[in-house]
């Protein structure tokens, strides 16, 4: 309308300057034409007018805190508790020193160092009587859980950081059986030292292969009195039960408002939206779930998952992380021992509102959809779960047996071991075995440890497999010594994935976890696999890409692989994949060891031992890469221990120098382990 009202405009001013010109006659028709034009700018038909899309009601992102400094002063705290975890057992342990704090007269907090600004460590002197406690697990080869890559970063590049203000004590969580055993406590231990901080107790090492929870027990007992006697305060040692969470029940509440499984936002398992990560899932369909083994008493499968359209990207050697579910039975049972509805909707709310952390899962949700998908009911529960049960066992014979599991005594730690641990009794165990004990559900809750997503090694590479992810997994199955048959979760949980389930089709939560574990830039360079049993799952993707790479006409180096299992005629996965691969000369050698064949048991190493003049050859000469996958306890060491035999014997070294010389195999990465214990 602008553009035609301001062509009227200087139609009226030409008319002015030239009236006298015109007689009467032209001035009446003028002002007809005019009147014309006039009437039919002003009545033309309007222009559309551009819609107005109506904004989304997306609920405004609340801003988070990322001055841990500032939020200590605002909320009057005075230890501060970060901690690295990738399975949930360094954030467990953060909660318990948080909460530790109070029960000694101080104030704490547990904090994700990927959500602070760990630039301001060096204010922490700002508060008094302040102490930072590091709860770091080490992941995979000596690295840095997910959520500590950032702080990891920081601690390597700020050299010239001032820390002398900072005290300071760390926790390490590792594992004996694995190479660098506790890497990442070990490292924030002595980098934050380096950089002028006061070390003010002893690093404690935790290690998972033996008793994790006795390892941190013993260590937490000796620190709060040191703590205690460096700042002068008075160990109150206060022993009451401390909630940390409120339950709130929803009696009239929309549904669509209700978590229902979903990891992260709300109905984000209806509406699918990429990037896909561990706070949001893909939701990938089942299209093979296969047995692979022949015969015997274990079930070993082949799944496969499509991702058409997600966007996931992957490569050899990743890992797929899994979202799995609890068996509704032991959900139900659950809810059966404690006499109580487990379809409420709730929401369990941090006492603390200044707590980045509202909720201990995805709140409000229902206790039925908690114990299946967000709280882990299986595993042993700890002592700190047993001690604050205590209260609520009516037989006083129980409550002392509880409490005495949860002590630091060598009789209590006995109990415990032999009780709980070499038992293998969960919650549900506990709660059968000690009728008096009936605790309020939503303080089980709050205490039991989140349900975690499970790793396992992609078995098909993305060259040849764009769209599908496959997994090779062992189902777990195990009889206990009270007589129980306790089953995995996950796979269990994968087992029942049946590609089609009462006219549905089976999906699996899911999203990739990049891995160091790479075959070689150079597809000239030659590859030695080591992989018995499930451990060959990343190999079977190696094997698909050197044979894509062959096909697309490249050179490709030798690809040897060492595979084990118990029986020929059992348990030799993918067999004819990897006899096919040996026939088109992809896999240009394959060495099998089946263990119980014969009298006496034959393992990978052996066959390694077998053909080391070879083994030695490919490795000194000709610059291969060593990938070993399966168990970290037994087969990676002995492994492990044949090469160093191996290059000692055919390289003329004293074992030092062959221990030196795998060694830097592995720092080249040339030596690679994908393993688990």
């Amino acid at each position: 309308m602008t553009r035609n009202s301001s062509c009227v405009e200087s139609g009226e001013s030409m008319m002015e300057e030239e009236a006298s010109l015109f007689s009467s006659l032209d001035i009446i028709l003028v002002t007809l034409l005019a009147g014309v034009v006039l009437y039919f700018v002003m009545n033309r038909k309007k222009p559309e007018p551009i819609p107005e899309f109506k904004k989304l009601d997306t609920p405004a992102p609340t801003t988070r805190e990322t001055s841990f400094i500032e939020k200590m002063k605002k909320t009057g705290k005075n230890i501060i508790v970060f901690y690295g975890s990738q399975t949930g057992t360094g954030e467990e342990f953060a909660n318990r020193l948080s909460k530790d704090a109070q029960r000694y007269g101080m104030k704490g907090m547990a904090a994700d160092p990927e959500e602070y600004e760990m630039g301001e460590l060096s204010r922490l002197s700002e508060i008094p009587n302040s102490l930072a406690i590091f709860c770091m697990a080490t992941y995979g080869e000596g690295d840095p859980t997910d959520n500590a890559q950032d702080f990891y970063d920081w601690l390597q590049e700020n050299d010239d950081e001032d820390l002398s203000g900072l005290n300071y004590t760390v926790f390490a969580l590792g594992n004996k059986t694995y190479e660098h055993y506790n890497a990442m406590g070990k490292y924030v231990d002595k980098r934050l030292e380096e950089l002028g901080a006061k070390r003010i107790f002893d690093l404690g090492l935790g290690d998972d292969d033996g008793n994790l929870e006795e390892d941190f027990v013993s260590w937490r007992e000796q620190f709060w009195p040191a703590v205690c006697e460096h700042f002068g305060v008075e160990a109150l040692g206060d022993e009451s039960s401390i909630r940390q969470y409120v339950v709130k029940e929803h009696t009239d509440i929309n549904m669509n408002k209700v978590y229902t499984g979903e990891i992260g936002r709300l109905q984000s398992f209806e509406v699918q939206k990429p990037p896909f990560d561990a706070k949001n899932p893909f939701l990938a369909p089942v299209t093979v779930n296969r047995r692979l083994n022949k015969a015997g008493d274990r079930h070993l499968m082949h799944l496969e998952l499509d991702i058409t359209g997600s966007k996931i990207r992957y490569e050899s050697g990743d890992h797929v992380a899994v979202f799995p579910t609890n068996d509704s039975a032991l959900v139900n049972k659950l809810g059966q021992l404690l006499g109580v509805d487990l379809d409420v909707v709730i929401s369990l709310n941090n006492l603390d509102e200044e707590s980045n952390k509202k909720h201990p899962f995805p709140c409000p949700t229902t206790y039925r959809t908690a114990l299946t998908h967000y709280l882990d009911i299986t595993q042993s529960p700890r002592t700190n779960v047993l001690y604050e049960l205590a209260q609520y066992a009516s037989d006083p014979k129980d409550q002392e047996n509880m409490r005495k599991m949860a002590s630091s005594s060598p009789e209590g730690k006995a109990l415990y071991q032999s009780w709980v641990l070499d038992s293998c009794r969960s919650i549900i165990h506990i709660l059968e075995d000690m009728p008096s004990l009936k605790p309020p559900i939503d303080h089980l809750c709050e205490l039991l440890p989140r349900l975690q997503a499970r790793y396992y090694s992609i078995a098909s590479s993305s060259k040849v497999h764009p769209n599908s992810i496959h997994i090779c997994a062992v189902v777990v199955e195990y009889e206990t010594k009270t007589g129980r048959t306790n089953k995995g979760v996950a796979t269990n949980w994968l087992k029942n994935k049946l590609v089609t389930d009462n006219g549905h089709k089976s999906t699996v939560p899911m999203y990739i976890r990049k891995s160091q574990f790479r075959l070689p830039f150079k597809a000239t360079n030659p590859v030695i696999m080591i992989g018995p049993g499930t451990g060959i799952a990343p190999f079977m993707g190696f094997i698909q890409e050197r044979g894509w790479l062959k096909q697309q006409g490249k050179e490709v180096g030798e690809t040897v692989m060492y595979f084990g299992c118990r029986h020929k005629n059992e348990d030799y996965l993918y067999q004819e994949e990897l006899e096919e691969a040996e026939k088109t000369g992809v896999l240009t050698q394959l060495n099998v060891a089946f263990s119980r064949d014969q009298e006496h048991k034959v393992y990978v190493q052996h066959h390694l031992k077998k053909n080391k003049e070879n083994i030695w050859k490919l490795v000194n000469s000709e610059n291969a890469h060593i990938y070993i996958c399966g168990d970290a306890r037994n087969m990676a060491k002995d492994v492990q221990a044949a090469f160093y035999e191996i290059t000692e014997e055919l390289g003329g070294m004293t074992r030092t120098q062959a221990t030196d010389y795998v060694k830097k195999l592995m720092t080249k990465g040339r030596y690679s382990q994908d393993v688990w214990s």
